[in-house]
Protein backbone atom coordinates (compact mmCIF):
# COMPACT_ATOMS: atom_id res chain seq x y z
CA UNK A 1 0.00 0.00 0.00
CA UNK A 2 1.53 3.36 -0.82
CA UNK A 3 1.74 6.46 1.43
CA UNK A 4 0.10 8.94 -1.05
CA UNK A 5 -1.55 8.70 -4.29
CA UNK A 6 -1.09 11.99 -6.15
CA UNK A 7 -3.49 12.29 -9.62
CA UNK A 8 -5.29 16.11 -11.15
CA UNK A 9 -8.45 16.37 -12.77
CA UNK A 10 -7.54 17.17 -16.00
CA UNK A 11 -8.63 14.86 -18.77
CA UNK A 12 -7.24 15.32 -22.36
CA UNK A 13 -9.66 13.09 -24.25
CA UNK A 14 -12.77 14.41 -22.04
CA UNK A 15 -12.59 17.83 -23.62
CA UNK A 16 -13.18 18.24 -27.57
CA UNK A 17 -11.29 21.82 -27.24
CA UNK A 18 -8.70 20.59 -25.80
CA UNK A 19 -8.14 17.79 -28.65
CA UNK A 20 -8.48 20.65 -30.91
CA UNK A 21 -5.45 22.08 -29.64
CA UNK A 22 -3.56 19.60 -28.40
CA UNK A 23 -1.05 21.08 -26.56
CA UNK A 24 -0.77 19.05 -22.73
CA UNK A 25 2.26 19.60 -20.70
CA UNK A 26 3.17 17.28 -17.31
CA UNK A 27 1.27 18.06 -14.22
CA UNK A 28 4.49 19.45 -12.65
CA UNK A 29 3.01 20.63 -8.82
CA UNK A 30 2.28 17.74 -8.35
CA UNK A 31 5.12 15.73 -9.84
CA UNK A 32 7.63 18.36 -7.29
CA UNK A 33 5.50 17.19 -4.63
CA UNK A 34 6.10 13.54 -5.27
CA UNK A 35 9.97 14.04 -5.76
CA UNK A 36 9.79 15.56 -2.51
CA UNK A 37 8.17 12.84 -0.24
CA UNK A 38 10.18 10.82 -1.99
CA UNK A 39 13.14 12.13 -0.95
CA UNK A 40 12.08 12.25 2.41
CA UNK A 41 11.42 8.48 2.81
CA UNK A 42 7.54 8.43 1.63
CA UNK A 43 6.33 5.87 -0.97
CA UNK A 44 4.60 7.83 -3.35
CA UNK A 45 2.69 7.26 -7.12
CA UNK A 46 1.38 9.69 -9.41
CA UNK A 47 -2.14 8.62 -11.49
CA UNK A 48 -1.56 11.18 -14.55
CA UNK A 49 -5.06 11.52 -15.70
CA UNK A 50 -4.18 13.62 -18.35
CA UNK A 51 -4.10 10.25 -21.17
CA UNK A 52 -6.62 8.50 -19.16
CA UNK A 53 -10.61 8.12 -18.21
CA UNK A 54 -12.21 9.18 -15.23
CA UNK A 55 -13.07 5.52 -15.66
CA UNK A 56 -9.80 4.26 -15.31
CA UNK A 57 -8.78 6.18 -11.80
CA UNK A 58 -12.08 5.03 -10.47
CA UNK A 59 -11.08 0.79 -11.36
CA UNK A 60 -7.73 2.15 -9.84
CA UNK A 61 -8.78 3.89 -6.55
CA UNK A 62 -11.78 0.66 -6.12
CA UNK A 63 -9.01 -2.59 -6.86
CA UNK A 64 -5.82 -0.55 -4.90
CA UNK A 65 -5.79 -0.76 -1.02
CA UNK A 66 -7.22 2.46 0.10
CA UNK A 67 -4.88 4.89 1.27
CA UNK A 68 -4.78 8.38 1.06
CA UNK A 69 -5.46 10.40 -2.27
CA UNK A 70 -4.44 13.92 -2.96
CA UNK A 71 -6.12 15.92 -6.23
CA UNK A 72 -4.72 18.83 -7.29
CA UNK A 73 -7.61 21.13 -8.85
CA UNK A 74 -7.93 24.50 -10.99
CA UNK A 75 -11.26 26.44 -11.91
CA UNK A 76 -10.89 24.29 -15.21
CA UNK A 77 -10.78 20.70 -14.17
CA UNK A 78 -13.53 21.70 -10.38
CA UNK A 79 -15.92 19.44 -11.81
CA UNK A 80 -13.75 16.26 -12.56
CA UNK A 81 -12.16 16.68 -8.85
CA UNK A 82 -15.37 16.56 -7.35
CA UNK A 83 -16.39 13.76 -8.88
CA UNK A 84 -13.03 11.76 -8.26
CA UNK A 85 -12.95 13.06 -4.34
CA UNK A 86 -16.72 11.27 -4.37
CA UNK A 87 -15.53 7.96 -5.57
CA UNK A 88 -12.34 7.83 -3.70
CA UNK A 89 -14.33 8.34 -0.15
CA UNK A 90 -16.85 6.04 -1.30
CA UNK A 91 -13.69 3.40 -1.97
CA UNK A 92 -12.46 4.16 1.32
CA UNK A 93 -9.77 6.49 0.52
CA UNK A 94 -8.78 9.43 2.64
CA UNK A 95 -8.53 12.70 0.52
CA UNK A 96 -6.47 16.08 0.34
CA UNK A 97 -7.20 18.76 -2.09
CA UNK A 98 -4.68 21.38 -3.25
CA UNK A 99 -4.27 24.19 -5.64
CA UNK A 100 -5.22 27.26 -6.74
CA UNK A 101 -9.25 26.45 -6.08
CA UNK A 102 -10.08 24.94 -3.19
CA UNK A 103 -7.87 27.80 -1.13
CA UNK A 104 -10.71 29.84 -2.35
CA UNK A 105 -13.88 27.43 -1.97
CA UNK A 106 -12.12 25.54 1.59
CA UNK A 107 -15.86 24.88 2.97
CA UNK A 108 -17.42 23.86 -0.35
CA UNK A 109 -14.71 21.17 -0.86
CA UNK A 110 -14.62 19.70 2.52
CA UNK A 111 -18.63 19.53 2.77
CA UNK A 112 -18.35 17.71 -0.92
CA UNK A 113 -15.70 15.38 1.15
CA UNK A 114 -12.28 16.82 0.76
CA UNK A 115 -10.73 15.15 4.20
CA UNK A 116 -7.81 18.32 4.18
CA UNK A 117 -7.57 21.32 2.07
CA UNK A 118 -3.93 22.54 1.17
CA UNK A 119 -3.60 26.02 1.71
CA UNK A 120 -0.31 27.14 -0.11
CA UNK A 121 2.40 25.39 -1.52
CA UNK A 122 2.35 21.07 -0.75
CA UNK A 123 5.18 19.83 -0.38
CA UNK A 124 6.72 20.24 3.37
CA UNK A 125 2.55 20.56 4.19
CA UNK A 126 2.26 17.11 2.77
CA UNK A 127 5.69 16.16 4.60
CA UNK A 128 3.89 17.07 7.95
CA UNK A 129 0.06 15.86 7.42
CA UNK A 130 0.29 12.37 6.25
CA UNK A 131 1.56 11.08 9.53
CA UNK A 132 -0.72 13.20 11.18
CA UNK A 133 -3.59 11.35 8.81
CA UNK A 134 -2.32 8.53 10.07
CA UNK A 135 -3.68 9.19 13.45
CA UNK A 136 -6.99 10.24 13.00
CA UNK A 137 -7.09 12.97 15.42
CA UNK A 138 -8.17 16.53 14.87
CA UNK A 139 -5.39 17.35 17.27
CA UNK A 140 -2.99 16.09 15.43
CA UNK A 141 -3.87 17.92 12.02
CA UNK A 142 -4.26 21.69 14.18
CA UNK A 143 -0.01 21.34 14.63
CA UNK A 144 0.32 20.70 10.57
CA UNK A 145 0.59 24.83 9.28
CA UNK A 146 -0.87 25.34 6.34
CA UNK A 147 -4.29 23.48 6.14
CA UNK A 148 -7.86 23.29 6.58
CA UNK A 149 -10.27 20.88 7.54
CA UNK A 150 -13.69 19.98 9.49
CA UNK A 151 -14.23 19.65 13.23
CA UNK A 152 -16.64 16.79 14.54
CA UNK A 153 -18.84 19.98 14.95
CA UNK A 154 -18.59 20.75 11.07
CA UNK A 155 -16.70 23.79 11.53
CA UNK A 156 -13.58 24.49 9.24
CA UNK A 157 -10.00 24.77 11.53
CA UNK A 158 -7.80 26.64 9.65
CA UNK A 159 -4.35 26.53 10.98
CA UNK A 160 -1.74 28.92 11.13
CA UNK A 161 -0.05 29.79 7.07
CA UNK A 162 2.61 28.11 5.91
CA UNK A 163 5.75 29.58 5.22
CA UNK A 164 7.22 29.22 1.54
CA UNK A 165 9.99 27.28 1.07
CA UNK A 166 13.24 29.92 1.01
CA UNK A 167 15.57 27.79 -1.24
CA UNK A 168 14.23 26.28 -4.41
CA UNK A 169 17.72 24.92 -5.12
CA UNK A 170 17.26 22.90 -2.19
CA UNK A 171 14.68 21.20 -3.67
CA UNK A 172 14.76 18.30 -6.02
CA UNK A 173 13.64 18.39 -9.89
CA UNK A 174 9.96 17.50 -10.41
CA UNK A 175 9.48 13.68 -10.93
CA UNK A 176 8.91 13.13 -14.00
CA UNK A 177 9.62 9.53 -13.84
CA UNK A 178 6.84 8.72 -12.18
CA UNK A 179 4.86 9.39 -15.24
CA UNK A 180 4.89 8.77 -18.97
CA UNK A 181 7.15 11.95 -20.60
CA UNK A 182 7.89 10.76 -23.56
CA UNK A 183 3.90 10.44 -24.45
CA UNK A 184 3.67 14.72 -24.15
CA UNK A 185 6.40 14.49 -26.40
CA UNK A 186 5.01 12.45 -28.75
CA UNK A 187 1.92 13.87 -28.74
CA UNK A 188 3.10 17.92 -29.59
CA UNK A 189 5.23 15.87 -32.22
CA UNK A 190 2.23 14.06 -33.79
CA UNK A 191 -0.27 17.02 -33.55
CA UNK A 192 2.04 19.71 -34.38
CA UNK A 193 5.39 18.38 -35.73
CA UNK A 194 7.52 19.77 -32.60
CA UNK A 195 7.44 17.96 -28.78
CA UNK A 196 7.54 19.94 -26.41
CA UNK A 197 8.01 20.09 -22.58
CA UNK A 198 7.97 22.55 -19.83
CA UNK A 199 10.01 23.55 -16.47
CA UNK A 200 9.99 26.35 -14.14
CA UNK A 201 12.61 28.95 -12.98
CA UNK A 202 11.27 30.71 -10.58
CA UNK A 203 7.59 30.14 -7.94
CA UNK A 204 5.21 32.83 -7.26
CA UNK A 205 4.28 36.47 -8.55
CA UNK A 206 4.61 39.92 -6.88
CA UNK A 207 2.41 41.75 -8.83
CA UNK A 208 -0.81 42.32 -7.60
CA UNK A 209 -3.38 42.13 -10.77
CA UNK A 210 -7.04 42.48 -8.83
CA UNK A 211 -8.25 39.28 -10.81
CA UNK A 212 -5.29 37.09 -10.48
CA UNK A 213 -5.35 33.98 -7.65
CA UNK A 214 -2.34 33.91 -5.42
CA UNK A 215 -3.72 30.84 -3.58
CA UNK A 216 -0.73 29.05 -3.68
CA UNK A 217 2.52 31.28 -4.22
CA UNK A 218 0.96 34.43 -2.14
CA UNK A 219 2.81 37.57 -3.41
CA UNK A 220 5.95 36.24 -3.42
CA UNK A 221 8.97 35.42 -6.40
CA UNK A 222 11.29 33.20 -5.50
CA UNK A 223 13.71 32.45 -7.88
CA UNK A 224 16.35 29.40 -8.37
CA UNK A 225 20.04 30.00 -9.53
CA UNK A 226 20.39 30.12 -13.22
CA UNK A 227 23.12 27.34 -13.34
CA UNK A 228 20.51 24.82 -11.37
CA UNK A 229 17.98 25.80 -14.34
CA UNK A 230 20.67 25.15 -16.84
CA UNK A 231 21.46 22.21 -15.37
CA UNK A 232 17.49 21.20 -15.75
CA UNK A 233 17.19 22.31 -19.41
CA UNK A 234 20.61 20.24 -20.15
CA UNK A 235 19.02 17.02 -18.19
CA UNK A 236 15.75 17.82 -20.20
CA UNK A 237 17.54 18.12 -23.64
CA UNK A 238 19.43 15.10 -23.17
CA UNK A 239 17.30 12.65 -21.57
CA UNK A 240 13.76 13.62 -23.65
CA UNK A 241 15.04 15.62 -26.63
CA UNK A 242 11.98 17.77 -27.09
CA UNK A 243 12.05 20.45 -30.36
CA UNK A 244 10.59 23.50 -28.01
CA UNK A 245 10.22 23.83 -24.46
CA UNK A 246 7.39 26.26 -22.54
CA UNK A 247 8.48 28.26 -19.81
CA UNK A 248 5.93 27.90 -17.05
CA UNK A 249 6.84 30.93 -14.91
CA UNK A 250 4.05 33.48 -14.42
CA UNK A 251 6.55 36.20 -15.70
CA UNK A 252 9.75 34.82 -17.08
CA UNK A 253 11.82 38.21 -17.52
CA UNK A 254 11.37 39.69 -13.78
CA UNK A 255 14.53 39.90 -12.89
CA UNK A 256 17.02 40.99 -15.68
CA UNK A 257 20.06 40.21 -13.78
CA UNK A 258 18.93 36.97 -13.58
CA UNK A 259 18.14 36.46 -17.12
CA UNK A 260 21.09 37.83 -18.29
CA UNK A 261 23.44 35.22 -16.03
CA UNK A 262 21.02 32.58 -17.68
CA UNK A 263 21.76 33.74 -21.17
CA UNK A 264 25.06 33.60 -20.37
CA UNK A 265 25.71 30.31 -18.78
CA UNK A 266 23.43 28.84 -21.94
CA UNK A 267 25.71 30.52 -24.36
CA UNK A 268 28.55 28.49 -22.53
CA UNK A 269 27.59 25.15 -22.49
CA UNK A 270 26.58 25.72 -26.36
CA UNK A 271 22.53 25.02 -25.41
CA UNK A 272 20.04 26.71 -27.24
CA UNK A 273 16.48 25.29 -27.52
CA UNK A 274 13.25 27.22 -28.89
CA UNK A 275 10.53 28.17 -26.65
CA UNK A 276 7.89 30.40 -25.24
CA UNK A 277 7.10 32.01 -22.19
CA UNK A 278 4.88 34.75 -20.50
CA UNK A 279 5.63 39.04 -19.76
CA UNK A 280 5.20 41.53 -18.77
CA UNK A 281 5.04 44.45 -21.18
CA UNK A 282 7.04 46.52 -18.59
CA UNK A 283 9.82 43.94 -18.28
CA UNK A 284 10.74 43.80 -21.99
CA UNK A 285 13.09 46.56 -22.64
CA UNK A 286 15.38 46.22 -25.70
CA UNK A 287 17.86 44.48 -23.53
CA UNK A 288 15.63 42.10 -22.70
CA UNK A 289 13.70 40.97 -26.18
CA UNK A 290 17.33 40.89 -27.57
CA UNK A 291 18.38 37.97 -24.91
CA UNK A 292 15.04 36.63 -25.75
CA UNK A 293 15.90 36.20 -29.28
CA UNK A 294 19.24 34.81 -28.61
CA UNK A 295 18.26 32.23 -26.15
CA UNK A 296 15.78 30.94 -28.71
CA UNK A 297 12.32 32.17 -27.68
CA UNK A 298 9.55 32.28 -30.91
CA UNK A 299 7.12 33.71 -28.86
CA UNK A 300 6.35 35.81 -26.11
CA UNK A 301 2.88 36.10 -24.33
CA UNK A 302 2.29 39.05 -22.83
CA UNK A 303 -0.61 40.06 -20.82
CA UNK A 304 -1.97 43.42 -22.16
CA UNK A 305 -5.34 42.56 -20.49
CA UNK A 306 -7.02 45.95 -21.97
CA UNK A 307 -6.89 48.26 -24.60
CA UNK A 308 -8.02 51.16 -22.22
CA UNK A 309 -5.50 52.62 -19.57
CA UNK A 310 -8.86 53.55 -17.84
CA UNK A 311 -9.57 49.40 -16.87
CA UNK A 312 -5.73 48.65 -16.62
CA UNK A 313 -5.73 51.40 -13.82
CA UNK A 314 -8.89 49.71 -12.40
CA UNK A 315 -6.94 46.53 -12.46
CA UNK A 316 -3.72 47.42 -10.73
CA UNK A 317 -2.14 46.10 -13.77
CA UNK A 318 0.74 48.57 -13.36
CA UNK A 319 1.75 48.65 -17.18
CA UNK A 320 0.39 51.04 -19.72
CA UNK A 321 -0.85 50.92 -23.15
CA UNK A 322 2.25 52.30 -24.58
CA UNK A 323 4.61 49.94 -22.66
CA UNK A 324 1.88 47.36 -24.70
CA UNK A 325 2.34 48.76 -27.72
CA UNK A 326 6.76 49.26 -27.13
CA UNK A 327 6.86 45.70 -26.10
CA UNK A 328 5.16 44.02 -29.27
CA UNK A 329 7.04 46.44 -31.31
CA UNK A 330 10.54 45.18 -30.13
CA UNK A 331 9.77 41.26 -30.10
CA UNK A 332 8.38 42.15 -33.85
CA UNK A 333 11.70 43.99 -34.87
CA UNK A 334 13.21 40.75 -33.60
CA UNK A 335 11.06 37.90 -35.57
CA UNK A 336 10.04 37.02 -32.47
CA UNK A 337 5.97 36.25 -32.13
CA UNK A 338 3.52 38.16 -29.75
CA UNK A 339 0.83 36.70 -28.08
CA UNK A 340 -1.89 38.66 -26.07
CA UNK A 341 -4.38 37.76 -23.00
CA UNK A 342 -7.27 40.02 -23.37
CA UNK A 343 -9.87 40.19 -21.00
CA UNK A 344 -13.53 40.99 -21.82
CA UNK A 345 -16.24 42.01 -19.41
CA UNK A 346 -14.02 44.32 -17.35
CA UNK A 347 -15.60 47.54 -16.19
CA UNK A 348 -18.19 49.12 -18.78
CA UNK A 349 -18.63 45.86 -20.77
CA UNK A 350 -19.35 47.59 -24.58
CA UNK A 351 -16.64 49.93 -24.17
CA UNK A 352 -13.73 47.25 -22.72
CA UNK A 353 -14.99 45.39 -26.03
CA UNK A 354 -14.71 48.18 -28.27
CA UNK A 355 -11.06 49.17 -26.94
CA UNK A 356 -9.90 45.55 -26.90
CA UNK A 357 -10.67 45.38 -30.60
CA UNK A 358 -9.14 48.16 -31.70
CA UNK A 359 -6.10 47.14 -29.70
CA UNK A 360 -5.88 43.70 -31.42
CA UNK A 361 -6.31 45.39 -34.46
CA UNK A 362 -3.66 48.11 -34.12
CA UNK A 363 -0.97 45.82 -32.47
CA UNK A 364 -1.79 42.80 -34.47
CA UNK A 365 -0.26 40.14 -32.33
CA UNK A 366 0.18 36.91 -33.80
CA UNK A 367 -1.63 35.16 -31.60
CA UNK A 368 -4.26 36.03 -28.79
CA UNK A 369 -6.60 34.31 -25.97
CA UNK A 370 -9.72 35.74 -24.97
CA UNK A 371 -11.16 35.47 -21.25
CA UNK A 372 -14.44 36.20 -19.44
CA UNK A 373 -14.64 38.15 -15.93
CA UNK A 374 -14.80 36.39 -13.22
CA UNK A 375 -13.85 37.03 -9.57
CA UNK A 376 -13.16 34.08 -7.03
CA UNK A 377 -14.36 33.95 -3.89
CA UNK A 378 -11.79 36.29 -1.20
CA UNK A 379 -10.40 37.97 -3.87
CA UNK A 380 -10.00 41.75 -4.65
CA UNK A 381 -11.99 41.53 -7.43
CA UNK A 382 -14.39 40.14 -5.59
CA UNK A 383 -14.67 42.24 -2.64
CA UNK A 384 -14.70 45.05 -4.88
CA UNK A 385 -17.48 44.19 -7.03
CA UNK A 386 -19.47 41.80 -4.31
CA UNK A 387 -21.21 39.47 -7.68
CA UNK A 388 -20.75 36.84 -8.66
CA UNK A 389 -21.20 34.89 -12.13
CA UNK A 390 -20.91 30.80 -11.98
CA UNK A 391 -19.34 29.80 -14.72
CA UNK A 392 -16.17 27.13 -15.27
CA UNK A 393 -15.70 27.61 -18.70
CA UNK A 394 -12.21 27.85 -19.17
CA UNK A 395 -8.99 28.16 -21.32
CA UNK A 396 -5.64 28.96 -20.38
CA UNK A 397 -5.42 30.15 -16.94
CA UNK A 398 -6.33 29.10 -13.31
CA UNK A 399 -8.39 32.02 -12.75
CA UNK A 400 -10.43 33.16 -15.55
CA UNK A 401 -12.30 36.42 -16.11
CA UNK A 402 -16.07 36.26 -17.11
CA UNK A 403 -18.92 38.51 -18.01
CA UNK A 404 -21.33 39.84 -14.86
CA UNK A 405 -24.93 38.48 -14.87
CA UNK A 406 -27.51 40.10 -12.12
CA UNK A 407 -29.16 37.24 -10.17
CA UNK A 408 -26.26 35.07 -10.20
CA UNK A 409 -26.03 32.44 -7.27
CA UNK A 410 -24.42 33.23 -3.94
CA UNK A 411 -21.80 30.95 -4.89
CA UNK A 412 -20.66 29.91 -8.40
CA UNK A 413 -19.41 26.35 -6.91
CA UNK A 414 -22.97 25.38 -6.07
CA UNK A 415 -23.64 25.31 -9.56
CA UNK A 416 -21.03 22.36 -9.81
CA UNK A 417 -22.23 21.20 -7.21
CA UNK A 418 -25.80 20.69 -7.99
CA UNK A 419 -25.43 18.73 -11.07
CA UNK A 420 -23.12 16.01 -9.61
CA UNK A 421 -25.29 15.74 -6.43
CA UNK A 422 -28.59 15.11 -9.23
CA UNK A 423 -26.95 12.14 -10.39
Amino acid sequence: MVDLLLTHGYFLYDDPKELKIMKPYVPLGILYICSHLRKKGFDVEVFDTTFSSLQDLTNHLQTETPSVLGVYANLMTRKKVLEIVRIAREAGWKTIVGGPEPGAYVREYLEWGADVVVLGEGEITMEELLPALKQNSDSELSKVNGIAFLGEQGQVHQTAPRTQIADLDAQPWPARDAIDVMRYVRTWRDAHGQGSLSFVTARGCPYRCRWCSHQVFGMTHRRRKPLAVVDEVEWLLSTYHPDMVWIADDVFTIHHGWLRQYTAEMRRRGLHIPFECISRADRLSDEVVDLLAELGCFRVWIGSESGSQRILDSMERGVTVEQVQSAVSACKTRGIQTGMFLMWGYGRRVAGYRTNHRARQALGPRHFLHDHCLSHQRHALLQKRRRFAGSTQAVERDLRPRSRRAGAPPSPFLRVRRPLASR
